[in-house]
Parts: structure tokens; C-alpha cells; sequence
């Protein structure tokens, strides 16, 4: 009866939050149209001179463009391609393509399309003959690498979790077997291909901890092979060149990551050899290996850079990248015999642009290919505030040139600040349009987050999450002392895990801002940690800790959950997108923490008060197409006028 009631009061309290939303949304109609119309002229701007990730085999190029898949050829001046796949044409409409692997004689394809309704992914094998043909159809796959030309493995997900790798053959005797199993339910598996096609590697993660077995892709049916057996507090990732396997690493006394190597015989850690170690607070984005050289891109407090490693001379080369660069984004598989690397940088005010470094010229150069439009009028200013600890956490600012009177400019502050992972900061249509109406944009980089490396991860998760909110309180702090804003015209945004800083501000330091704008938010850590059988809870302990089996972890917990730290006081306005489809915050923590903060926001405004007290708008827009990670561009488009028009 009681699991009937509970129900019932669910679909209750679900219909009457849409309704509610159906109300409010439709006196913002006209502003709605106006914005939209807006953000449609820079979409179709910038989408006119982006340029997709390229795949490229020798004289083939192979992209992707408006759900279809193309094939050109490198030095086509003239425009001329072939189209390979079309979601539409074969029946996947409502689906985007997520990763495409060419295997290495060209003969197939392989794509996974996602819904935007779901975190699982299925993947379509194409034959590519003169006219390409479905070969096969693989459901609930998040990743996939070609061992040969007729051998693909996948890893298969249910439940956000992926502990299987499955091998999958195109010869004249099809088959499918399972190769791999992962028993503890803290790791992740995916799979890999090294940059020279040499190994597949199966990644066996947690938060902490790396395990990974070697597909010798010149013999792809042997069982796989052990590089090191999983050591806590180890993380390791791998690459090939020459008989040696390169190795990304945590393993030594300081906890940064280095490049160590091995040779493939004798893999274990008591042959790892130093090659290079990053300096401290240094987060490493990506690494590319090619024939003679190795590239790191670096990124320290908030400034990106290369750093070049010669495997002939032995030497570093360090290149600066233009300041205004935030965010790297790289090919999804380059030839790893060129002599040029190519990337894209952008930041949320700048569409990508494409640069490439040359090895044998030893310089960076910009791209021209198709001319951007330069963001001429837009200022980066980056900062360092003091946290309660002494410890300077950065901020990245952007604001128009042409901006007087800073004091008086509405402020959007962005902030993260878990698992180890940068705030976003690639290019959003939404965030150049509020530049241009003389917006402020502030990105707090603080502890939690990655952007320092993996000690200020460290410094912000488990018993530390409190610097966190610290480093957050300091960077607003700042920022109103500095003239960007002040209180009244800030807005505080933030998704996932970052509603666990931004709830934890409203309860304790509110008078800091006017509005939250909340996207699928984690505002209900204690109660979520506390039940076992949802799919993320045992893996997620080692960010939040148990309370289960920790006393003092609960009480922790309880001391910032924004649920739990809910009274009667002023609070700002809050704007919540929620999604019903949501597998990583359920819908029913999101509905308790908007009841209760109404409730907490009505017995206060109930109090009487010289000043009067103002009812903060708590809103809560409920989308039925959406899930946690993925939404598709006209959706987003919905949200974003949404959000804008009832609350910025």
C-alpha cells in the first residue's frame, strides 16, 4: 500500500510541477521567440565555419556533418564527397552519431547513434562497398575499436555501468564471443586502440584505481595479456611505439601524472621508466603519439600549452598557445606517421579554430581553411582568488571591450568542482549572445575539479568537499570586489555535481547572489549515498564517501548536502531543469529538494521583518526528451530560451 501511495504522490506532484511550468513558460512567449531567434542566427553563423573532426587514412578523409557520414579526399580543393551513412535513411532519425571507427582497410564502418532519451548507445556496422550496406546492428555498446580488418571489440553497457567486452568477427565464419568481465562494480571498462594500431588495451577504471589487459591486433583471437595488476591508488593508461609501451601514470611518490615506459615483455611496474613528469598543478588533457614525437596538451590554471617530446633528441619543446584559448579539441585518430599534429581550440565565446604544430618546421600554425569571424570586442581576464585556506583558486573572465560601469553588468559565475573534471568551457552560442548584451562571464576553476591537476581533485572530494564551496564563496567574493557585478545582478549556474556547491551557496552564503540556474543538479547527496541499489552509488564512494559504513562520512555529508541543509531564510531565485528519462539524478531527490526549499522560502517570507521579505521564484521545469548527458540542439535551444527568459 505504501509503495502504491508513494506512487500515486509521485505522478501527483510530477503533473502539477508541469503544469505549473506550462503557466509560467507561456508569459514569456514573445521573449522566448525574440531569443530564439537570436541564438538560431548564431547557430547557423558559426555552424557555416566549424569544421567536424576529421578521420583520415592516407588520401581518405572520413567526417561527420548533420547526422550524416562523408567521405572526401585530402586534397579535393573542389568540395566533392560521398555520402556513407544517413541516420534518416536508415531509420535513426531521432538519434545523433556519437563515435565512428574506420577499420583499417576501409572495407566497414562503425557508428554508435545515442537517443537522446537514453545513455545507451547502439551501434551500426556498415559495409563499404560501392553501395554501403548495414552489416550488423549491436544494441546497449558504449565503446568499439577494429583489432583487424574484419574484427571489432565492444564493451557492452547496462544500468550506466560497462564490465563486458565481447569480440565480434566479419569473416565468412561469424561469431560473437565474450573476451572479458570486470567482477568489482567500482570499475568502468572501455576499450582502445593505440595510436599505431599495434594493441587494443581494455580499461578497467574506478576513481582511483586502473587496470589494463593488451589485444595484440596481429593476433586478435589470443586471450587478452596483463600489463599490471591493479595497485589502489594507481591510475594508468597506455600507448605503443617500437616494441615499448608507453605509459601514462600516477605511480610514484608525488601523485601527477608522468610518462613512464616499458617493453611489451615485461610490463609489470618494476620496469616502468621514468620519461617525463609534469610539473605540479598541471592537468594533462590529452596525449597523442606519433612515430617520433610525443604531444602533450596542458592546461595550468586555466591557460592551455603543448609540450613536444622528441623520442629522437630527447629534448621538450614547450609551445604557447593564443590566451584566449580555453579548450582543446583534437582529431578522433590521426595517423601516427604524420609529420603535422593537428587540434581545434576554442573557449565559450570563440568557435573553434583550427591550428596545426609541425615537426619538422617546429612551429604552430594557425589554419585558414574557412575563416572564422574574429571576436574582436571580447575581453579574457583571468584571476586568482584566496579561499578560506590561503590556497588561489583561478577564475576565467570574459566581458565586452566596449562594457562601462562593470558594477552595473549582470554576472553569470559557472562552477563544477568534482570528479576530477574541468567546468565546460567549449563554445555555446548562448554564451557569446550574453556577451554581446554586455553580460559577464565568470568560471570559478575550484578544488574538486581538474583544472590544476589530479592533487586539486584530491584537495576537493570525500572529507574535503567543504573547499570546494570555499573556493567558491572566495571567487564571488572577488569578483564584486574587483567591480565585475554585485550581488544583486549575479547568477550562479550550474550541472550534475556542481548543484552540490551551488546548493551548498544558497543555504550558506545567499545574500552572494540574485538567481541559481540549476541543469539536472545533485542536490541530494546524503540519501542518494545511502542507497546501494542505484547503478552509481558503490562506484561513486570513492568522490563522496560511504556514509553506510562511516559514521563521521555521514555527518560530513549532512554538514554541505544542499537537501539536507534546507531553513527557513532568504534564498535567491532558482531555476531547476530536470529530466524524467535520468539515470544519474533521480527525479524524485530533485522533486523533494524543490518542496522543501519552498516551504523553507514561504515560512520565512511568513516572518515579519522592517524590510519586508521577498519570495524568491522556485521553479522546476520537468523535460519529458532529454537525458543526463546528451540533448539534442533544438532542445537545448528550448532550455536555454527558457532559462534565460523567467529567470536572467
Amino acid at each position: 500500500t505504501s509503495i502504491v501511495t508513494s506512487e500515486l504522490l509521485y505522478k501527483n506532484l510530477l503533473k502539477s510541477e508541469q503544469e505549473n511550468w506550462n503557466d509560467i513558460s507561456a508569459r514569456y512567449k514573445v521573449m522566448t521567440e525574440r531569443i530564439k531567434e537570436k541564438l538560431e542566427e548564431l547557430h547557423n553563423k558559426y555552424t557555416f565555419y566549424s569544421v567536424s573532426p576529421r578521420i583520415r587514412f592516407g588520401e581518405n578523409v572520413y567526417f561527420e556533418e548533420n547526422g550524416c557520414i562523408f567521405l572526401s579526399k585530402a586534397d579535393d580543393d573542389e568540395g566533392n564527397v560521398d555520402v556513407l551513412f544517413s541516420t534518416k535513411d536508415l531509420g535513426f532519425s531521432d538519434a545523433f552519431i556519437q563515435r565512428l571507427r574506420i577499420s583499417p582497410d576501409q572495407r566497414y564502418m562503425a557508428i554508435s547513434l545515442k537517443s537522446e532519451n537514453s545513455e545507451e548507445a547502439t551501434c551500426v556496422i556498415m559495409k563499404l562497398d560501392h553501395s554501403p550496406v548495414v552489416e550488423k546492428v549491436i544494441p546497449s555498446v558504449f565503446s568499439f575499436e577494429w583489432a583487424t580488418n574484419d574484427v571489432l571489440y565492444y564493451t557492452s553497457q547496462k544500468n550506466l555501468k560497462c564490465q563486458n567486452v565481447f569480440m565480434t568477427t566479419f569473416t565468412d565464419q561469424k561469431h560473437t564471443k565474450l573476451v572479458y568481465t570486470e567482477q568489482d562494480a567500482r570499475f568502468f571498462v572501455d576499450i582502445y586502440c593505440t595510436k599505431d594500431r599495434r594493441f587494443l588495451t581494455i580499461n578497467s577504471n574506478s576513481k582511483t584505481t586502473s587496470e589494463v589487459w593488451l589485444i595484440d591486433c596481429r593476433h586478435p583471437f589470443k586471450l587478452p595479456a596483463l600489463v599490471q595488476a591493479r595497485t589502489k591508488g594507481v591510475i594508468y593508461h597506455i600507448e605503443h611505439r617500437n616494441d615499448e609501451l608507453y605509459i601514462l601514470t600516477t605511480y610514484g611518490e608525488l601523485a601527477q601524472y608522468k610518462l613512464m615506459k616499458a617493453p611489451v615483455a615485461s610490463s609489470g611496474m618494476k620496469n616502468w621508466q621514468l620519461v617525463y613528469a609534469l610539473e605540479k598543478k598541471t592537468k594533462l588533457v590529452d596525449l597523442e603519439m606519433f612515430t617520433d614525437h610525443c604531444v602533450m596538451f596542458l592546461k595550468n590554471a586555466g591557460h592551455l600549452y603543448l609540450n613536444v617530446i622528441s623520442f629522437v633528441s630527447h629534448l621538450v619543446q614547450s609551445i604557447e598557445l593564443p590566451t584566449w584559448a580555453c579548450e582543446f579539441e583534437l582529431e578522433s585518430h590521426p595517423e601516427h606517421t604524420t609529420s603535422t599534429c593537428y587540434f581545434q581550440l576554442t573557449s565559450p565565446v570563440h568557435p573553434p579554430k583550427c591550428f596545426a604544430y609541425s615537426f619538422k618546421e617546429n612551429n604552430l600554425i594557425e589554419q585558414a581553411v574557412q575563416e572564422v569571424p574574429i571576436i574582436t570586442n571580447c575581453h579574457t581576464t583571468r584571476l586568482l582568488a584566496k579561499s578560506k585556506d590561503e590556497t588561489l583558486v583561478p577564475i576565467t573572465v570574459f566581458h565586452s571591450m566596449n562594457s562601462k560601469e562593470l558594477h552595473r553588468k549582470p554576472l553569470l559565475v559557472h562552477v563544477y568542482g568534482a570528479y576530477g573534471i574541468d567546468l565546460n568551457m567549449s563554445f555555446k552560442e548562448e554564451k557569446l549572445m550574453l556577451i554581446e548584451e554586455g553580460w559577464i562571464l565568470a568560471y570559478c576553476h575550484v578544488r574538486g575539479g581538474g583544472e590544476l591537476g589530479l592533487s586539486w581533485h584530491k584537495d576537493g572530494c570525500q572529507y574535503n568537499k567543504l573547499k570546494g564551496l570555499h573556493d567558491l564563496k572566495a571567487c564571488i567574493m572577488l569578483l564584486h570586489q574587483l567591480g565585475f557585478s554585485q550581488p544583486k545582478y549575479t547568477a550562479l549556474a550550474a550541472a550534475s555535481a556542481g548543484g552540490v556547491l551551488a546548493g551548498a551557496l544558497c543555504n550558506t552564503d545567499p545574500e552572494l547572489i540574485r538567481a541559481v540556474v540549476l541543469q539536472a543538479p545533485f542536490v541530494d547527496v546524503l540519501n542518494t549515498m545511502m542507497k546501494t541499489h542505484l547503478p552509481l552509488t558503490i562506484e561513486e564512494q570513492e568522490e563522496w564517501g560511504n556514509p553506510l559504513a562511516d559514521e563521521n562520512c555521514m555527518k560530513y555529508i549532512k554538514s554541505y548536502c544542499p537537501y539536507q541543509n534546507i531553513k527557513p531564510q532568504h534564498y535567491p531565485s532558482i531555476f531547476i531543469t530536470a529530466y524524467e528519462n535520468d539515470q544519474r539524478i533521480p527525479l524524485t531527490g530533485v522533486l523533494r529538494y524543490v518542496h522543501k526549499l519552498r516551504k523553507a522560502a514561504l515560512d520565512h517570507a511568513s516572518r515579519p521583518s522592517k524590510k519586508g521579505n521577498w519570495i524568491p521564484s522556485i521553479i522546476l521545469d520537468i523535460q519529458a526528451n532529454g537525458s543526463h548527458c546528451d540533448s539534442s540542439w533544438e532542445d537545448s535551444l528550448n532550455e536555454v530560451c527558457s532559462l534565460y527568459c523567467t529567470h536572467l
